[in-house]
């Protein structure tokens, strides 16, 4: 993906289910005009969610997941079966294909009962129409407004099926931003950016991208330096920057040279805000202080990026915690599209910040851990609890910084 590409955690992503057969992979190359997907008579061609980033009008940027049959079969089958379900939880639109030659099965009602229960927007795509009117077989043409018959040969009814996902999408009318709805026109923000060896040769991290994008979308002005800079810098300014915004691995330094009177944050309690929920964040970080010898913590990163020698989240955040709370702990760790359904094991859930996981998803996650009672909390909040900064970088969120005052 290149620099000015959508990033994919911001595209909405459409879901694409089905029993093998049943026409996933034609209706998307229909619906895309393009040959993305494998089209095959053979059941179970599609064997893992495969994603494709693209631009699909009227609806704009998009990620669209083929998902495997949802009747697959055998042990290899179950887990092809439980990975189309897992790509639930990021679907913001979900597309039911339905082979309209057999009609809808138990396997196809049970998906709809989840897309339901998880409050997804959905399509019932009836596929093969034209067989059907060849066969001379009588069929409900529509029975509900999430119902629409198509044919992916004929590309009969492809267009209105486009028009119909549109109408779906997630309105941004509730969503944050992630910085520039505290942000008045001509506001300076400061953004501190150590140069992080996991970010490819060249590049600022996503979450430094999207923050740099939307201080400008603000009408104010970003002014990027490293943490040895920052004191020169605030002094040079001539105008007091309205925040300061930094990596978390560096809070420590540039909490000290950040006067007071100017509001400070990272990236990471940002993203918490932006899309997760950063009071449930906010509390969890304060389970650290009641682990004890032997107990169990997860470690959970969105992304699959390169491991450093002295990485973040396998490295030196196990390391503060131990050096924090003085007990014997045991760490474990997942990454990328893997998160434990069962986490009953664990004491405390620590998260990235999500950049590249889209909202659905990061909120998923917080989710499970509050219905198992596990406190979670993300990175950045965590390093500014241990370090006793957390009140001072959530003071730019009132109501955050209130509830720490209470308890």
């Amino acid at each position: 993906m290149s620099l000015n590409s959508t990033p994919s955690a911001e595209r909405v992503h459409i879901g694409i289910f089905g029993k093998r057969n049943a026409g996933k992979s034609s209706v998307i190359n229909a619906i895309t005009d393009q040959d993305l997907a494998i089209v095959s008579d053979v059941k179970g061609t599609t064997t893992d969610p495969v994603s494709k980033a693209m631009e699909l009008l009227p609806l704009g940027p998009v990620m669209i997941i083929d998902t495997p049959g949802l009747d697959d079969v055998g042990e290899l089958g179950k887990m092809r079966v439980q990975k189309s379900y897992q790509v639930l939880n990021k679907t913001d639109i979900g597309i039911l294909v339905i082979d309209g030659l057999v009609g809808a099965t138990p396997q196809d009602n049970a998906l709809i009962e989840k897309f339901k229960e998880k409050k997804i927007p959905y399509i019932v795509v009836m596929n093969k129409l034209d067989l059907v009117r060849e066969k001379g077989i009588e069929l409900p043409l529509e029975d509900s407004p999430n119902t629409m018959w198509v044919s992916s040969v004929t590309k009969e009814n492809i267009y209105e099926l486009k028009e119909l996902i549109a109408k779906q999408a997630p309105t941004d009318e509730a969503k944050f931003q992630i910085v520039g709805d505290l942000l008045d026109p001509s506001d300076f923000v400061v953004l501190v950016v150590p140069i992080d060896k996991a970010a490819p040769k060249g590049r600022l991290i996503l979450p430094q991208q999207q923050t740099i994008r939307d201080i400008l979308e603000a009408d104010a002005t970003a002014i990027v330096v490293k943490e040895y800079e920052l004191r020169d810098t605030l002094a040079s300014l001539g105008k007091k920057p309205k925040i300061v915004i930094t990596d978390s691995q560096v809070f420590a330094k540039v909490a000290a040279d950040t006067p007071k009177d100017i509001l400070l944050t990272s990236f990471s309690i940002l993203f918490a805000r932006y899309k997760g929920d950063l009071e449930e964040t906010v509390r969890g970080a304060k389970a650290i202080e009641t682990l004890e010898d032997g107990d169990t913590i997860l470690l959970s990163e969105g992304c699959t990026h390169h491991r450093q020698c002295d990485d973040i989240g396998r490295v030196k955040i196990p390391r503060w915690i131990m050096q924090h709370c003085g007990k014997r702990l045991n760490f474990e760790f997942s990454s990328g599209t893997e998160f434990p359904y069962d986490l009953s094991k664990y004491k405390m859930i620590v998260h990235c910040g999500g950049c590249t996981l889209n909202a659905r998803e990061m909120k998923y996650r917080i989710k499970c851990a509050q219905d198992q009672n596990i406190p979670i909390t993300n990175y950045g909040i965590l390093i500014a609890y241990m370090q006793g900064i957390l009140h001072r970088t959530v003071e730019a969120f009132p109501h955050i910084a209130y509830l720490l005052e209470e308890e």
